[in-house]
């Protein structure tokens, strides 16, 4: 092997520590790991790791007051989380925003949903801008049918994609000139340009930003540029992260540079971006840096696994102290071009990792019977309770107490002296003080319920601090399994690579817990990510806009442009000294034409470190450093401790073992065999182990480990029916919802959460089996959607599928599905009619119809009920069939994979111990809302000497929704009655009585606060009255379309209103549909939410009973006949209080074609009420202005047609203030709020990668 004659460095500079890999000349390795902040002994820990490295090396002396010779440096690879601490923590550069006309606020509003859906203080990260600059041009796409009258003069132009442009409005370059000289004078030198369609024609940014530099900013992304991709919002985040990092990384890399002789002017110096690849240092931008550190780990396991004789898939596990990142590699790199970090979306090529908050100092609570790890973590200060510094009980302090963690193989760093060794006497009196609060709850549980399988015996320290290993352990196979069975994968099939300095510690269970037989370890698995810097390739990536259809037609154009941007990345690493190169494009062809929107080329060229050399065998038995106690399932059992550095190639270690090397510590359970392969890295063979023996009596770990089991079911339903849908709504706005029921059809769990669905399943699975009784067979599937049967609405489709079992002759669980369908016909497109009188006008009707019968799909005659509808005057069947019976029959895919996990739950515990423990978690559900019910009544007992409240408001015809509250403190039970509201209405805001026990289920989670599982035993404690023929319970042929959507925000209103919780938000989903025989759009736009006792309302943005997303504007103007003039926020019209209301936005649509404008909408008579004080929030107001001046006022629900020129109008409601002085709100500090206003101790990590994403998506909604 020919060894390198000069150092060669890899460098991954981690938040907390930074790691250091070396080869040095005659292929000696150099392995250190330093702070990553130490100003006491250094400035910069690269160049510190670098100097004391050449310093030992050599011989020679390297003063830290002077420059390192570089004349012995071959090459530097880096990763920083520079880029990603600054997002985080929002301590980039200063940046201005210009952005085009009417869109100020257009990163402010976004996608316009909230990141979690039962928060009622809607906390949204801030944008990156200080200021924004609003440019007076406009550019717009041609239109072939567009009706407009042409423009004297106007100016036209070939865009990227080919198609044609219209320049509407030029930019005043003078005006522009002094808005950007006050920027300049506010003393902010970074800006980001961000201008409609700049994506295809890139003219209007060049010249701004060839202004910009005249003037003298230091720093210009141009979004056309960062990212040249169609939709503004993700184009623009990306461009003001780039503004916002870039200048940070600049400032990183000069300082860096200045450490060296002539700033390393003759060293190759790569940074590694997210996407996994290397890059020059002067081409490392921000928008690119994010997963910089991640990055290398996914590439270190990746290729060393591979080199370690491993053929099979790779899933990476890397634990840390704050949170955990899983990957999986099969041979290539998983990615995604679109991904959120601290809430900001950012579009470019990243390395599919998954960030879940889980990690060594993710802190532990037992909450309503629950064993509750995370999400919020300790951090590094003050760090776990046995770091001696005040902190909170967490997974470290458990595995210490466990004898998991040696003390004695720690540094002695901890304490306020940072000379003490942990604290493992702390951590038990922390861990004994849980145990109390777990015994007083089994102890109250098991008073009568001894007899009914609920009682526990009392649990010692050890099994709680065990608990929590295992809990933890759960909630980290969730993410892999969403990468792995969700995907179609099977997650036996692959290796568990860990690494990480805390992953050690875990790999052995959560491999047996997923069924996978190998654990592999690479011998520098403790600073992995800097030594998969050194293996990394040199990438470099092309990109363009594009416009074809992907058809035969369009392949020579394609191919023709491929090659174009392949020569591009060729040269690219050609000037930088490669030769070879190779490269990576595809895209997948769905059974539909698409339009190929981007062409991306990606060039690699392989610069890696040579492979290591093999270890010669040391033919003697491993040397035992010493045994411990260490407790496992079976108790205390003698543990082995070696130390890595002592083992060789033919050593076998038998578990439970402890392997100990500098920076990591490995648990080799029972059952486990660990080798050391030739390279030196650890394998670790997963044996059976001990089959645990799970009761049907109530256990509190097993109950957290079910809720996780139950919930990752409706999950991974949710994910097999988005990759088989079809149609927008379901497979891109995941507009649709999954769950596993009991055998009496009481909710189990559901997943995602969507509000409007929480309570309606349920009654319509129930409805199913009454109705139906014996007539449910093996082989059946119903499809429903009447309100009387439990639907909210009618484009709302369930498919319920019966679980059955050998032996048993009624079906054993219950799984169903519940989409949107855009169009099952009815008197209007999209099926949402604004004036629709009866259900039979609002499209096909199915109270209990048999989708499969005896496993035959009926497609006759379902086809034949979906277009029933067109035998009703006026009225159409569906417009969309095709998209119908596909998406039916993914609903039944996803049933039948639902079907297929249970019984695999079932296979593996017994059907009476997981029907037992349905049953327990739906108990702890309801412990949870009776413990809130209790606080609530004790608090009016004191304030007003009552145990009942009222609350009433109204629809904008008048219609009054009532509500008396009566509570049993002792019971902490309570009766919701609504009684006193109004009656069916002539209309098609009635709503289904499932929609109310929706809004009720969603209330109740709100004001419990904290994470319970949404099942039956959510209602348990409730009693409901619901007048029959009221607008809450009305008759089985009134529409309903407007009570799903509309209804169900005046219930939730309501309900908040009577326990006094928070003021009125929008109370509106703004309901927006156009559309002609050529297309169809339907949107719901966001307002205002309302303010709480101690938190403003947020403006621009979706609340309570919808989270649904926004069409980008690019988006919307390039597929249907409209130009989008102004979406901004209507500053003001949130309630003045105190806390003030959110603003609601304004929106306005000009239309180039004549088409049927129909709104649905609500609060526009009465306004979002004000609480304690605080003002009420804007109405809304629906404007027509037609294309001669005239303007119209449209009401709250009608029906007009448009014609070219006119334009739409709408002014969405703003949320209720709270409170107008301190004496009134500080009065209310005994009110219920939801949990953000009560945070517990601790940092809460962001979440991130496609899991995170998906999630994220299907709760906006």
């Amino acid at each position: 092997m020919v060894q390198p004659e000069k150092f060669q460095f890899a460098i991954d500079r981690g938040g907390t520590f930074t790691d250091i890999f070396s080869r040095c000349p005659g292929g000696k390795i150099r392995v250190m790991k330093l702070l990553s902040e130490d100003p006491a002994n250094y400035q910069d820990a690269p160049t510190e790791g670098i100097r004391r490295i050449l310093q030992e090396e050599t011989g020679m002396q390297l003063p830290q007051d002077r420059l390192i010779d570089t004349s012995r440096i071959d090459w530097i690879r880096m990763g920083t989380t520079v880029a990603t601490n600054a997002l985080l923590e929002r301590k980039g550069e200063r940046v201005a925003l210009v952005i085009t006309k009417g869109f100020k606020d257009l990163l402010h509003i976004g996608n316009q949903s909230r990141p979690k859906i039962f928060d009622l203080e809607i906390v949204m990260p801030e944008v990156l801008y200080e200021e924004v600059v609003e440019v007076d041009e406009r550019v717009v796409l041609q239109q072939d049918g567009c009706q407009l009258p042409k423009q004297a003069g106007l100016e036209t132009a070939l865009g990227a994609t080919g198609e044609r442009v219209e320049v509407w409005k030029a930019v005043n370059m003078s005006q522009l000139k002094g808005q950007l000289m006050g920027i300049l004078l506010r003393g902010i030198q970074s800006l980001a340009v961000v201008l409609l369609h700049s994506y295809i024609w890139p003219h209007h940014e060049k010249q701004i930003g060839d202004l910009a530099k005249q003037l003298g900013f230091k720093h210009i992304s141009l979004s056309s540029e960062v990212m040249p991709m169609i939709r503004a919002v993700p184009r623009g985040y990306t461009a003001c992260a780039d503004a916002y990092l870039t200048p940070c990384i600049k400032k990183y890399l000069n300082g860096f540079c200045a450490g060296f002789q002539d700033s390393l002017k003759d060293v190759r110096v790569l940074f590694m971006q997210s996407d996994g690849g290397l890059t020059p240092m002067e081409q490392f931008s921000g928008s690119r840096a994010i997963l910089s550190g991640p990055a290398g780990g996914v590439v270190g396991y990746a290729l060393t696994t591979r080199t370690g004789g491993c053929a099979k898939p790779v899933i990476g596990f890397d634990m840390g102290g704050t949170s955990t990142d899983v990957s999986r590699y099969a041979g290539e790199y998983e990615h995604v071009f679109e991904a959120t970090t601290a809430g900001i979306t950012i579009q470019a090529p990243q390395l599919d990792v998954n960030t879940v908050a889980a990690g060594g100092g993710s802190i532990l609570s037992f909450r309503s019977g629950l064993f509750v790890v995370g999400p919020e973590s300790a951090g590094a200060h003050p760090g776990p309770t046995c770091y001696r510094k005040g902190g909170p009980l967490t997974i470290t302090d458990a595995n210490l107490c466990l004898g998991r963690l040696l003390p004695d193989y720690f540094p002695k760093i901890f304490g306020a002296t940072e000379d003490q060794p942990l604290w493992k006497e702390g951590a038990l009196n922390e861990l004994q003080k849980v145990a109390e609060q777990v015994n007083a709850f089994l102890f109250d549980q098991s008073q009568g319920d001894e007899e009914n399988g609920r009682g526990q015996s009392q649990m010692t320290v050890e099994e709680v601090a065990l608990g929590f290993v295992r809990v933890a352990n759960e909630s980290m196979c969730r993410p892999i399994r969403a990468l792995t069975q969700a995907k179609g994968h099977d997650t036996l099939r692959h290796v568990l690579a860990c690494f990480g300095g805390a992953g050690g510690q875990h790999a052995c269970a959560i491999a047996r817990s997923l069924g996978m037989k190998t654990v592999f370890i690479h011998k520098y698995g403790s600073i992995l990510s800097a030594y998969g810097m050194a293996l990394a390739d040199v990438v470099h990536e092309a990109q363009e806009p594009c416009n074809a259809v992907y058809e035969g037609a369009s392949y020579s154009f394609l191919d023709e442009r491929i090659d174009v941007l392949e020569k591009q990345c060729v040269d690219a690493l050609r000037a930088q000294g490669f030769s070879r190169y190779m490269k990576e494009f595809g895209f997948v062809i769905p059974e539909r034409p698409i339009i190929v929107d981007d062409i991306r080329v990606r060039g690699c060229a392989k610069s890696a470190i040579k492979k290591e050399q093999k270890m010669k065998c040391s033919g003697r038995e491993p040397r035992v450093e010493t045994v411990v106690k260490c407790y496992f399932d079976e108790g205390y059992l003698d543990t082995a401790v070696y130390l890595l550095e002592d083992l060789s190639c033919d050593h076998t270690i038998p578990g439970p073992a402890i392997i100990i090397d500098k920076n990591s510590t490995i648990l080799v359970e029972a059952d486990c065999i660990a080798g050391v392969t030739q390279l030196g890295d650890i394998q670790i063979t997963i044996g059976s182990g001990k089959p645990q023996i799970v009761g049907p009596k109530l256990d509190t770990i097993q109950l957290s480990i079910f809720s996780h089991r139950f919930m990752s079911i409706a999950e991974q339903m949710g994910r097999i029916l988005q990759r088989t849908a079809i149609s927008t709504n379901i497979k891109e706005r995941l507009d649709f919802s999954c769950a596993l029921f009991g055998p009496t059809g009481g909710l189990v769990s559901n997943a995602p959460h969507i509000p409007v669905h929480l309570g309606a399943m349920q009654k319509t699975v129930q409805f199913q089996i009454n109705h139906l009784g014996d007539d449910l067979k093996e082989g059946d599937v119903i499809l429903s959607n009447h309100p009387s049967a439990g639907g909210s609405h009618l484009p709302d489709l369930t498919v319920i599928t019966p679980v059955f079992r050998k032996g048993v002759s009624h079906a054993v669980f219950f799984v169903a599905s519940r989409g949107h369908h855009a169009d099952i016909g009815g008197i209007t497109p999209g099926s949402m009619p604004p004036h629709s009188k009866l259900l039979q006008e609002e499209g096909a009707v199915f109270i209990s119809f048999k989708l499969v019968k005896d496993g035959v799909f009926q497609e006759e005659a379902v086809t034949e009920a979906l277009m029933a509808p067109a035998q009703i005057p006026g009225s159409s069947g569906t417009r969309n069939l095709h998209d119908n019976l596909s998406d039916l029959r993914a609903q039944v895919a996803a049933n039948q994979k639902g079907i297929q996990l249970v019984n695999e739950l079932i296979d593996v515990y017994g059907l009476d111990v997981v029907q037992a423990y349905m049953d327990h978690i739906q108990n702890n559900a309801e412990v949870a809302v009776k413990e809130m019910l209790k606080k609530f009544a004790h608090r009016c007992q004191q304030r007003d000497g009552q145990l009942e409240v009222h609350a009433e408001d109204y629809m904008d015809d008048g219609t009054p929704i009532r509500l008396k509250v009566k509570i049993s403190e002792a019971e902490g039970t309570a009766v919701f009655d609504f009684t006193g509201t109004g009656h069916e209405v002539f209309g098609n805001c009635n709503a289904p009585r499932a929609i109310t026990l929706s809004a009720l289920i969603y209330c109740l989670r709100c004001m419990v606060g904290q994470d319970i599982p949404l099942n039956q035993g959510c209602l348990a404690p409730v009693k409901i009255i619901i007048p029959k023929g009221s607008i809450l319970d009305p008759s089985a042929d009134a529409a309903v379309v407007g009570g799903n959507v509309l209804t169900s925000q005046r219930v939730v209103d309501v309900i908040f209103k009577a326990f006094e919780v928070c003021a009125a938000s929008q109370g509106c989903m703004n309901n927006i549909t156009f559309g002609n025989e050529r297309v169809g759009y339907y949107e719901t736009v966001a307002g205002g939410s309302g303010a709480g006792p101690h938190w403003d309302g947020r403006g621009g943005v979706h609340t309570h009973m919808t989270n649904t997303r926004i069409t980008d504007p690019e988006i919307l103007e390039k597929r249907y006949p409209v130009i989008l003039k102004r979406f901004e926020l209507n500053h003001g019209s949130g309630g003045q209080g105190h806390h003030p209301g959110g603003d609601g936005v304004i929106r306005e649509l000009l239309f180039r074609e004549r088409v049927v404008l129909s709104v649905l909408t609500e609060r526009r008579t009465f306004c979002p009420y004000g609480l304690n004080g605080g003002k009420p929030g804007a109405r809304g107001l629906n404007l027509l202005i037609r294309a001669d001046g005239r303007t119209v006022n449209l009401g709250a629900k009608t029906s007009v047609t448009v014609s070219a020129g006119d334009t739409f109008l709408l002014l969405t409601p703003g949320g209720g203030g709270w409170g107008w002085d301190e004496d009134v709100t500080a009065s209310c500090e005994d009110l219920p709020r939801s949990e953000p206003v009560k945070q517990r101790s601790g940092v809460s990590f962001p979440e991130r990668g496609s899991v995170f994403e998906y999630t994220l998506s299907q709760e906006s909604v």
